[in-house]
């Protein structure tokens, strides 16, 4: 989005241009707010903001992108059904990735928190947990009811558990026979680390907050197995929740297996500097499904910050191309990084400053706003976020599918499963 998006700023007025998004959702989500979407600080269509809208000089495709024919330089989108060939002189792949779930074995019984609907569908979730948890006189299975797994404890992890702690605990004011101190919180993560992308004492100062809300971060503990309802630990501990959460890294988004065009070792693919593909010059590729070498050869990592300002570089880099101009390699040095633990508390580095608390989470809010296409998407997220200071949480289901729900179904089975009592108990 933000590359056709430049694209239309400096090809505005051109004839000898046509810009052509293919996209599945027709709307752009700025993934940070996905969080708050969830919990219900924002409301979820302010997360998001329509294409269309954005792109006024863009011809925008609705549907998915079944094969790419690069010799013939056509594009086979599909939607429901009906299929479209698409003509290119030049391409950007920008699919992004998925929710690592080769990792760990029984991953698909973990939830992912990668969309819109993966983060209504968990919201929606939470509230029937509750809802039979205030009803439920076994206090095992109510005890598993309320308990949290969260398994990675990088950026999206550690946000993704901020905003649940808060979230779960303002939900329970709701629920008379839930006694707050009985919600159960686990962040797990493999590595000696939480956040490795931040500095230790940033990190540590994560865990700190965590601990004070209940939190038991876990480090240095792959996890052996996810079954569902249960977490197995290296240690043979076996941690029993009905709400698990895999945080646990990306991977290339599927479509790039069906590509013939050279990919690095772990499946993304392979670009120079300039995020030109290294075999097919008149194919680009950006984000998440990019290895894009900064100068010292190592690639990019796969953040937003990143992927924002490598939209704007492509963008000149393609018209450039277009010119007879050589194209200029993407160099890019982290200005940052910030994490939400929600509840008015953050942490991260801007620069080299540090900060903590209220300012960290203050600067965080701050730059994604601002991030945020169209300001009448933004004036609405300040109204949301003004409103929450004053009221807890809504804790109205959003369900519209019931037992039908698309995740719900999907292979057969919850993606968060049902409950199952305790082995021994009947």
């Amino acid at each position: 989005m933000y590359t056709a998006q430049q694209l239309q700023r400096l090809g505005r007025g051109r004839d000898d241009l046509e810009i052509i998004l293919v996209s599945d959702p027709n709307y752009f989500l700025m993934t940070p707010l996905l969080f708050e979407a969830g919990s219900g600080v924002l409301e979820p269509r302010h997360a998001v903001s329509p294409l269309r809208a954005i792109l006024d000089k863009v011809r925008f495709v609705h549907g998915t992108v079944d094969r790419i024919d690069f010799e013939s330089r056509l594009v086979f989108a599909n939607e429901n059904g009906e299929s479209y060939e698409l003509p290119y002189d030049q391409l950007v792949i920008a699919v992004g990735g998925v929710t690592n779930q080769k990792i760990i074995p029984g991953s698909e019984h973990a939830a992912t928190f990668k969309t819109l609907a993966d983060a209504i569908y968990l919201r929606n979730e939470i509230i029937e947990l509750f809802e039979r948890a205030d009803v439920e006189k076994d206090e095992a299975l109510k005890q598993t009811l309320l308990s949290f797994v969260i398994v990675g404890a990088g950026l999206v992890g550690v946000e993704l558990m901020g905003e649940l702690t808060v979230f779960a605990r303002s939900l329970a004011r709701s629920y008379p026979r839930i006694d707050p101190g009985k919600l159960r919180f686990d962040l797990i993560e493999a590595g000696p680390n939480v956040m490795p992308e931040l500095e230790r004492d940033l990190a540590d100062y994560a865990v700190t907050v965590f601990k004070k809300r209940g939190v038991n971060v876990r480090t240095s503990s792959p996890v052996k197995r996810i079954e569902p309802g249960k977490v197995h630990l290296p240690s043979g501990e076996i941690l029993q929740a009905a709400t698990i959460l895999l945080a646990a890294g990306v991977a290339p988004n599927p479509l790039l297996e069906k590509l013939d065009i050279e990919k690095e070792r772990k499946g993304r693919i392979a670009v120079d500097a300039t995020m030109r593909s290294v075999t097919r010059p008149n194919v680009w590729a950006l984000g998440d499904c990019a290895a894009i070498p900064d100068p010292q050869n190592k690639p990019y990592p796969q953040l937003a910050q990143h992927a924002m300002r490598e939209a704007r570089v492509l963008a000149q880099n393609i018209l450039n191309t277009m010119a007879g101009i050589p194209a200029k390699p993407f160099v890019y040095k982290t200005m940052g990084t910030l994490a939400a633990l929600g509840h008015f508390t953050g942490v991260g580095k801007v620069m080299k400053l540090k900060f903590y608390g209220l300012p960290a989470w203050w600067i965080w809010r701050t730059y994604y706003l601002l991030q945020m296409p169209r300001w009448e998407r933004r004036i609405r997220i300040v109204l949301d976020w003004t409103v929450a200071l004053f009221f807890k949480n809504d804790i109205v289901k959003l369900d519209l599918f019931g037992d039908k729900h698309p995740l719900r179904t999907k292979s057969g089975e919850k993606t968060l499963p049902r409950v199952e009592p305790i082995d021994g108990e009947q």
